[in-house]
Formats: C-alpha cells, structure tokens, sequence
C-alpha cells in the first residue's frame, strides 16, 4: 500500500480513538462505570480489528495506539494521564502481538464461534497486558523506582479486572467481522481529504475539551 495512504490512514483511526478515550472514557469514568474495561472491550478493539481487516497491515496498530496516547494526554479529567497513554500504546502494540500471523481470509477466523474466542482473548489480553505495562513503564518514565512488590498487589485486581473486556469482545469482534467484505475503497481525491479532515475534527474537539476544562 502507497506509504502516505497508510499514514493517513494510521492518522485517523488514532485520532479517533484518542477522541474517544478523551469524551468517551472521562464520561464513563465520571459516572462511575469501569471505563477502561469498557474502553478496551469495545472501543480499542473495534479500532484495532478494523484498522487491520480493512487494510491488512502489520505494524499499523502499534503507529495507531502511539497517536491516540499523545492525544489522550490532553485529557485533564482522569488521574494518571501518563498511565493511560502507556496502557494505550500497550495495547496497540499487544494487539501486533497477538495478530502476526492471523488474517481475516483464513479458516480461523471463519466461524462465529472462532471470532468469539478470538475477540475474547484479544480483549482480555489487551486489558490485562496494558495495565501490566503500565504499573512497570509508569514508574520509570517518571523518573521513579519500579518495584515487583507494587505489582504484585494489584495483580489480583488486573487479572479479575479482564473479565468485562473479555466477555464484550466475545461479542464485538463477530459484529466487526460481518462488515469484512464491504468495499469501502476511495479515491485519492476524496481519501486524503476525508482522513485529514475527521483527524483535525477530532484534534480540535480534544484541544476544546482541554481548553475549557
């Protein structure tokens, strides 16, 4: 695929998804919903397995969760702003991991009760893993000591934690899947001023949501 497309591409689904970590996630968050078992569940999953059916490109995941944690680090209404961002970048790069060698055209995926397992293990893996990360990179990007014990604790929590991402994602990933023969190909015309513009909508509502926090 022509290397600017796949950028733009990279481009947009990141900004979405950082959109939506951004509005999406706070306001779950606020009304005291387990937003970030939500958020991988449905939302990073759903970004994640579109990006890659439609253009079926390794790599592209991980340049997407590097876009969408720069941008969820405008988001004043959570914590940790640095934790999200990791756990966000982790998941991309998870993701990668996980779907080397899988494609959409296989016999593997075939079967609805294939792609329940797959979005299962997926999105639980993506939870867990990210917030794994996390609690390692978090500390230490921050100019702190990481230690065993830290984790350790909150292991429990993280582990139990994947049970709500694990069953959406037994659920989203076959929804996902049925859309996987629409042609959805534009022209250069409308492609690159479609992508850049539902990128800077979402840079813009981001940068807003910031400014009149």
């Amino acid at each position: 695929m022509n290397r600017m497309k796949l950028f733009a591409a990279i481009l947009v689904f990141g900004s979405f998804w950082g959109l939506s970590e951004v509005l999406i996630g706070s306001s779950l968050h606020n009304m005291g919903l387990p937003s970030g078992a939500i958020m991988s569940g449905i939302f990073a999953l759903t970004i994640l397995v579109l990006s890659r059916m439609i253009f079926r490109q390794t790599g592209m995941q991980l340049g997407i969760g590097f876009i969408a944690g720069a941008l969820r680090m405008f988001n004043p209404f959570i914590g940790c702003h640095l934790c999200s961002a990791i756990a966000i970048v982790a998941e991309g790069a998870l993701f990668e991991l996980i779907w080397y060698k899988l494609s959409f055209d296989s016999e593997y995926l075939e079967k609805p009760y294939m792609q329940a397992s797959m979005g299962t293990i997926t999105a639980y893996v993506l939870f867990v893993g990210g917030h794994i990360v996390t609690q390692i990179l978090t500390p230490i990007v921050a100019g702190a000591t990481f230690y065993v014990q830290n984790l350790i604790v909150f292991m429990p929590r993280i582990i139990a934690g994947g049970l709500l991402p694990a069953i959406t994602g037994g659920v989203v990933l076959p929804i996902i899947t049925l859309s996987k023969n629409l042609d959805i190909t534009l022209k250069d015309k409308v492609y690159y001023p479609t992508t850049l513009g539902i990128s800077l909508i979402c840079w813009l509502l981001i940068l807003g949501n910031f400014l009149l926090a």
